[in-house]
This record gives C-alpha cells, sequence and structure tokens, in this order.
C-alpha cells in the first residue's frame, strides 16, 4: 500500500506515515527499520541524535535492500550541539551511512552547555538542566541554512517550537521558513489552534507520539473505540488515520513486526474511511475534559506552550 505524501513549502515530498525509532534499543532498531522497508512498504524514517542508535538505524536501511533515494530520511539536532550545526550533521550522517538528509530539525529550541557534565542533558550544581539562556535560536537557525545551501539537507524544521518561539526568535530572522514543526500531538494534546497558525504560515505539522506515551489512556478511548467498532479497525487506527486525515505527518514507534505493519496499514485505511462528522468528534474529545500533555521535559524555561505543567 503506497502512503501518500505531502508536500513541503520547498516543493519536497514527504510521506505522511512513518516509523519512529525514539526509545527503540540498538538492536531492535535495525530488525525493525529493515522490516518496515521491505516488508511493509514504509519510506519515512523519523531518527535523532539523541536516540543514539542511527547506525544501527543505517544497517537496518542497508539490509532492507531499498534504495537511498526511495525513503525519507529524518534526524535531529540536539540541544548541546546549537553551536556546531554542520559537525553534528556530519555525524549524523556518518552514523546513517548517507551523504544528505531529507529532512533535519532542531530537536528542541534549547541550547543546553557543551561543556556541561553530561553529552545530553547536562545539570548545574542544584540539579536543574544547564541551559544557556543568552543563545539566540537565530544563530542556531541560520547555520541550519547555511546546510541546507550545501545540499547536505533538502529541508529544514524545528521541532518543539511553539508560537511564541517562532514569531519571538525565529521566523523574523529567518531566510528560510520551516518546513515543518515535530510536535506532541494526539487525540488527548491535538493543539488545535497551534496547527492552524503553523498551516498558516506554510509549515506542516508533525506529529510525534500519536499514540501517546508509555502507559498512555489513549487506546482505551471511548470515542477512539466506538469509531473502531463503526469502522471494523483498532483503536490504534484511529488515533493515527485521524491525524493522517487531517494531513499532520504521523511519527509512530514499533519494534514488533506485527504492530509494525498494524500501524500503518490501519492508519492508512482509517485515513480513507474517516468522514468529517468523525473528524469533528474526536477534534472535540480534549476540550471534553481529556487534555493531556504527556512528554514535557523540565527544562526549566518558557517554552510558550499552551497546557505545559
Amino acid at each position: 500500500m503506497a502512503c501518500p505524501k505531502i508536500k513541503l513549502n520547498n516543493g519536497v515530498e514527504i510521506p505522511v506515515f512513518g516509523l519512529g525509532t525514539w526509545q527503540s534499543k540498538p538492536h531492535e532498531v535495525a530488525n525493525a527499520v529493515e522490516y518496515a522497508l521491505k516488508e511493509v512498504g514504509y519510506r519515512h524514517l523519523d531518527c535523532a541524535w539523541a536516540y543514539g542508535n542511527e547506525k544501527e538505524v543505517g544497517e537496518g536501511i542497508v539490509k532492507s535492500g531499498v534504495p537511498r533515494s526511495e525513503i525519507f530520511i529524518t534526524s535531529k539536532l540536539w540541544c548541546t550541539h546549537h553551536h556546531r550545526v554542520e559537525a553534528a550533521l556530519d555525524e549524523t550522517l556518518a552514523n546513517l551511512g548517507t551523504d544528505y538528509l531529507d529532512l533535519y530539525l532542531i530537536h528542541w529550541p534549547i541550547h543546553l552547555n557543551p561543556n556541561g557534565n553530561d553529552p545530553k542533558f547536562p545539570t548545574r550544581p542544584d540539579g536543574t538542566r544547564d541551559v544557556l539562556t543568552d543563545w539566540k535560536l537565530k544563530d542556531t537557525w541560520s547555520q541550519m541554512e547555511a546546510v541546507l545551501k550545501k545540499g547536505k539537507v533538502k529541508a529544514i524544521g524545528v521541532s518543539n517550537c511553539s508560537e511564541k518561539v517562532l514569531e519571538e526568535q525565529l521566523l523574523p530572522f529567518a531566510e528560510v521558513v520551516p518546513a515543518v514543526d515535530q510536535l506532541e500531538i494526539h487525540l488527548y494534546n491535538p493543539q488545535h489552534k497551534l496547527v492552524e497558525y503553523l498551516s498558516s504560515k506554510g509549515i506542516v505539522t508533525q506529529a510525534y507520539s500519536p499514540l501517546g506515551s508509555t502507559s498512555s489512556p489513549l487506546l482505551a478511548d471511548e470515542t477512539a473505540a466506538e469509531l473502531a467498532k463503526k469502522y471494523e479497525l483498532q483503536p490504534a487506527d484511529i488515533l493515527l488515520g485521524y491525524l493522517v486525515a487531517k494531513n499532520i505527518v504521523t511519527l509512530s514507534k514499533s519494534v514488533t513486526p506485527a504492530r509494525i505493519k498494524a500501524n500503518y496499514v490501519g492508519a492508512l485505511a482509517a485515513a480513507a474511511k474517516l468522514t468529517k462528522e468523525d473528524i469533528a468528534k474526536l477534534d472535540g474529545v480534549a476540550a471534553s475534559g481529556k487534555q493531556k500533555r504527556l512528554i514535557s521535559p523540565p527544562w526549566g524555561v518558557e517554552l510558550g506552550f499552551d497546557n505545559w505543567p
């Protein structure tokens, strides 16, 4: 089953459904990537340096036998690397075994101390995150634009950026408008206002954790279960297909072959079946008292999101 694509603001096309690799263990992720590409038909992989498994993702790509040109690969610049974008990108490219990325994102709009006490999550003596509060996001973005001009990436974007951050810290200084903003988007955290804002700017929304995170209540939601029964699908299919139907690029993570296949097939099937009325009903679930953000790292910095703990 071929996956529909969405055109980004620079003309690059991105498959609307992809395989996420967060929290996938090294020995598991290579097999998961190989299976997704070779046996199911995935053509979109979402990676990040911080996940610590890019080399294994690269191995899975090679083992799949699918040509690099057919695969859309995303990775992300980690918070301790904002001062050295090209060097960080080169490391990611070497890990993945490719000479370009289709999309490179700023993982969080926060620069952590690169000379701190930990390569990923440096902390201050009091235990709070060691954030360089005087760093300007525009200085990260200008480096992102530079690697785009060099052809090392086909598109650049952001992740975990609110309207406030984009309006105040990035867009006024940008030559290139971000192609995407990857966010925690799901039935209980739909962020309707932010998604509408991004659309008005020509920025495509990507959804991570579309099924929620560990011990998520989403799979037991009554509205999703009701629609799953109506269409003879699973609740997970409805949760994923709901986002795909709204032209939100949806990134679902699994290392289990049966689930990798079920997510892909079910999401596309549900997206084709859900009516405007169904989507409107799902759109109202969070506002009915179920609004819940599942991922909110303790950065100690104001990010400008609604419903941030």
